[in-house]
């Protein structure tokens, strides 16, 4: 029988390619399990397999407390330390004493037992050896055959034991997929599990693109082409964003390819999948202008604080700049990662004199002067009062119309404003009383209360949104009790959370 253990983990081993210790815990995992099962008793056995002959030993094991526990839960399999020292002398509290008992002979019984060990081991093992191998490998491009198809998703073979897993959200919609054939997807996320896929990969994202073309397009995969940016509506269409790091190379070209065989290539994988190629620039202007491609910008105005841009296009051109559904547009935008409001000429006129005529009258209104002084402002690229009053006063000396005098009194008077809208905001603040809620708080008194009403904190819920540190700013005051009053105002949110 010692032989036939060696023999089956020789077997075992080799057949499913697990380290062979692993297969001797099984089996003596096995035996155990034999020798509980014939004694009928709640005992716990541990089995020592040589690994060298196969020979092996039966204990049975106590698991030792202290002298003063209560009654013990398991007295079966747990004793005492009083007890325990005269199994063994060395006894201590937390271990174990144990000692000899008859084997069991590994038999059939023992066997069959031991088979279903090794098997929930070789798969706990190999599911290891899976994630081991795949767990730093997220973002990589891997291609397998489709193993089955269920509503849930796609199953991949990748090989070595190792399946991935591509579900339904992530996969190309109307894709046909059918099990034998070869796919690729994009590995997003190692999960250790003990049952289910551990492998999680997709198709949609704009990253799996990206890969595709490195692997079709040398000079991507080498780096003299960068690809800069994605946007996918998968299936439908994508763009993606290309810049050459070498002059010689035309980067959009070496990514179409001879005849389109390229880009062709990538798009046959994404199930007929347009690809846009853009020419990335620098110029975020010049790039969404490359990025409305196939169709022709007119002019474009740029709004950096609200971080958008106003595009203009030729009437008839208007429905192919924004794109069934808004496709063109919205891919555009999330290319350059811009807000793009695409118009017609006309409602870009439009909308261009609108804003012109509304600044005049800002000017005009708050800084008392004509319309024509207005004007020259807002021609000049003025578009706040702030500018007015803090720009030096060299920029608005170069004004053709403006004299030294001119300059200091528009200056003057748009500073006087701002100092006005200040001080009126001030005394609204100073007015503001505290809401119901923040004054009824556990821990809050009046002078308190108005305090922070004054620095804009009215509610209850725009306390519970400050920081400690926020607090103390506005508020000499302990640390820990500033803390606490947070922590109350807060306390209906996690109310809320619990409820549901």
């Amino acid at each position: 029988m010692t032989k036939e253990i060696l023999m089956v983990v020789d077997a075992v081993s080799n057949e499913k390619g697990v380290d062979k210790e692993i297969i001797f815990e099984a089996i003596e995992a096995a035996l155990a399990s034999a020798t509980r099962s014939r004694h009928g008793e709640d005992i716990d056995v541990r089995v020592a397999i040589d690994r060298e002959t196969g020979e092996y030993e039966t204990f049975r094991c106590w698991l030792v407390f202290e002298d003063e526990s209560p009654d013990l839960e398991f007295p079966d399999r747990e004793l005492r330390m009083i007890d325990a020292v005269d199994v063994n002398e060395k006894a201590e509290p937390g271990g174990y004493v144990e000692v000899p008992m008859d084997s069991v002979e590994f038999g059939r019984i023992a066997a069959q037992t031991a088979k279903q060990v090794i098997v929930q081991k070789v798969r706990e093992a190999e599911r290891e050896q899976v994630v081991e191998e795949y767990k730093d490998r997220e973002g990589e491009l891997l291609s397998g055959i489709v193993k089955r198809v269920d509503r849930n998703g796609v199953y991949i073979d990748l090989g070595g034991n190792a399946e991935g897993f591509v579900s339904r959200e992530q996969m190309i919609p109307r894709e046909p997929v059918r099990p034998q054939d070869r796919m690729k997807a994009l590995l997003t996320e190692v999960r250790s599990e003990q049952r289910g896929p551990q492998l999680f990969m997709t198709r949609t994202s704009p990253q799996f693109l990206v890969e595709l073309f490195k692997i079709e397009v040398p000079e991507v995969g080498q780096g003299l082409i960068e690809i800069l940016a994605a946007a996918r509506d998968a299936g439908l269409r994508a763009k993606i964003a290309v810049k050459s790091n070498d002059a010689r190379i035309d980067p959009v070209g070496a990514c179409v390819g001879m005849r389109g065989s390229r880009v062709q290539a990538v798009s046959n994988e994404l199930a007929g999948e347009r690809v846009d190629i853009i020419l990335w620039d620098e110029n975020a202007a010049q790039f969404v202008v490359n990025a409305m491609s196939p169709a022709e910008v007119v002019s474009i105005v740029v709004d950096e604080d609200a971080h958008s841009m106003d595009i203009a296009v030729d009437e008839e051109k208007l429905s192919q700049a924004i794109g069934r559904g808004g496709q063109n547009i919205r891919l555009a935008s999330e290319l350059a990662g811009w807000e793009l409001n695409v118009m017609t000429e006309t409602d870009a006129e439009q909308k261009s004199e609108a804003e012109t005529r509304t600044l005049i009258e800002l000017f005009s209104k708050q800084l008392d002067v004509d319309e024509e002084v207005g004007l020259i402002l807002v021609q000049e690229g003025f578009s706040t009062i702030e500018e007015v009053a803090y720009v030096p006063s060299a920029e608005l000396m170069e004004i053709e119309e403006f004299d030294e005098d001119i300059v200091n009194e528009l200056r003057t008077r748009a500073r006087d404003v701002l100092l006005t809208q200040a001080i009126v905001q001030e005394e609204k603040i100073d007015e503001a009383e505290p809401a119901e809620d923040l004054m009824s708080l556990e821990g809050m008194d009046k002078g308190l209360a108005f305090t922070l009403a004054s620095e804009g904190v009215v509610t209850r819920e725009d306390l519970a949104e400050l920081a400690t540190d926020d607090l103390l700013e506005i508020k000499e005051m302990d640390q820990e009790k500033a803390a606490a009053l947070i922590m109350k105002a807060r306390a209906h949110w996690f109310e809320t959370e619990q409820q549901a």
